[in-house]
């Protein structure tokens, strides 16, 4: 609750917070919303394969003609992140090989780390955030994500004495989602292809929210920063309102859907008939909270708590987050506290390549939101022990197997290069946290 005060004091002092900002996407350029608005934040930096639509992007989002002058953009990240005179690096760009890249970049030239870049954490945060430690920076997940939101649920129930029986986010989701492509996309989000196309939007990257792969991405993140555990039969999508996240977010020997207590879950916004699920969470994160003891319970009562009958578990939610219109809170929390706003310390989920239908050997593979695969969360010693083809690795690589529709993909049906880069940091990092 100080972060203002803090930054108000490096204005003062002439010494403001500087941010290299890779990606002027939509995240990106949300952040970008905010910076004219935040005195004592600037971005003297940003790094993107176009540079002449990132200045698009700063112009479209506000920006005047003088701030975009003084900003230098470039597409040599790598140069830039070792030169620039940053406190803090955002990766932003959605690709975990580049994403990678440029955390590792950026942690050898002393500066903090804000991933936005969850498709990079999941493939191996763990070891980045491990590797920042040990250079004295922060690794960080972003702000106004769902994942850092949710880590931070977590730790105010921890931190303030309460058991978490689950944690995660809503969606929009039928089972049939899985199987959706690129082509199919748009129909499930009211939109015309034409009409998508036109407001510049990726159908695979959208299809990626839609096909059930990001939430799997989201969860394993959340996992990996706070302990809990993951489902071990992958998501189970329950529809849920608001009102009844303590009644289904609960174990099942207690009359919710839970294998257990203290997992990872994604609720629905749709009934599995398709019917709107009433005070649905779609856009918003929660925690399902345990009372330790019987006073604790009265309390959820006296201070209108929505609880289960017995009157032991209760949840706090937050309906809506504004990606990149919080972002300030990571990076401020990085450059002023020298805090993470949530960081992986283990490797609790992953997110394996599932059969979007029958592959044949000799296809490729074109990842995350594609044609071929969509990720699954699993519990990581369950995806090591089957060798499954992480999400994350699984574009532009090739089968030498046939893989049936449903069916994990797994390091020995794709064509592997022993010598990417992307591949040994995977590697490592499942050699350093394997047992975590």
């Amino acid at each position: 609750m100080n972060l203002h005060h803090l930054l108000n004091a490096r204005l003062a002092a002439g010494k403001p917070v500087r941010v290299a900002l890779i990606g002027a996407g939509k995240f990106g350029s949300m952040f970008l919303a905010q910076v004219p608005h935040t005195p004592g934040l600037e971005v003297p930096l940003i790094i993107d394969l176009d540079r002449d639509r990132a200045r698009e992007a700063c112009r479209t989002v506000g920006w005047d003609q003088a701030r975009i002058a003084r900003t230098a953009f470039t597409d040599d990240g790598l140069r830039a992140i070792a030169g620039g005179a940053m406190d803090v690096v955002v990766e932003a760009t959605g690709n975990p090989a580049v994403g990678i890249r440029h955390a590792r970049a950026a942690i050898a030239a002393g500066k903090h780390v804000v991933m936005v870049n969850v498709e990079a954490d999941v493939l191996a945060g763990p070891l980045l955030a491990e590797e920042a430690r040990k250079a004295g920076v922060v690794y960080s997940l972003a702000y106004g994500d769902q994942p850092a939101l949710t880590a931070e649920m977590v730790d105010w129930a921890r931190a303030t004495g309460f058991r978490v029986v689950a944690a995660g986010k809503g969606t929009k989701y039928l089972p049939a989602y899985h199987d959706v492509t690129p082509d199919g996309v748009w129909g499930h989000y009211g939109l015309t292809a034409g009409e998508a196309q036109s407001a510049g939007m990726n159908p695979q990257m959208f299809n990626s929210f839609l096909d059930g792969t990001k939430s799997a991405i989201e969860m394993a993140a959340i996992a990996n920063a706070t302990g809990l555990d993951v489902p071990t039969d992958g998501l189970l999508f329950p529809p849920c309102g608001v009102d009844d996240l303590p009644h289904v977010m609960r174990p099942r020997d207690k009359g919710g859907v839970l294998e257990k207590s203290g997992v990872v879950e994604v609720v629905s916004s749709l009934e599995r008939d398709g019917r709107p699920v009433f005070r649905d969470l779609r856009w918003g994160v929660y925690v399902v909270l345990e009372a330790p003891n019987d006073y604790a319970a009265d309390c959820f009562k006296q201070y209108g708590l929505k609880t289960d009958a017995s009157g032991r578990y209760a949840a706090m939610y937050k309906p809506y987050h504004l990606i990149g219109l919080e972002l300030n809170i990571s990076i401020l929390s990085a450059a002023l506290r020298n805090e993470p706003t949530g960081q992986p310390h283990g490797f609790r989920g992953d997110v394996a390549a599932v059969a979007k239908r029958d592959l044949r050997a000799g296809e490729m593979l074109d990842g995350e939101g594609g044609y071929t695969v969509w990720g699954k969360l699993m519990p990581a010693s369950a995806s090591l022990a089957a060798g499954a083809l992480p999400i994350g690795l699984a574009h532009r690589v090739k089968l030498t197997n046939n893989v049936a529709h449903g069916a994990v993909v797994r390091w020995s049906d794709v064509e592997v290069d022993a010598n990417n880069d992307t591949i040994k940091t995977r590697k490592a990092m499942e050699a350093t946290f394997s047992k975590t």
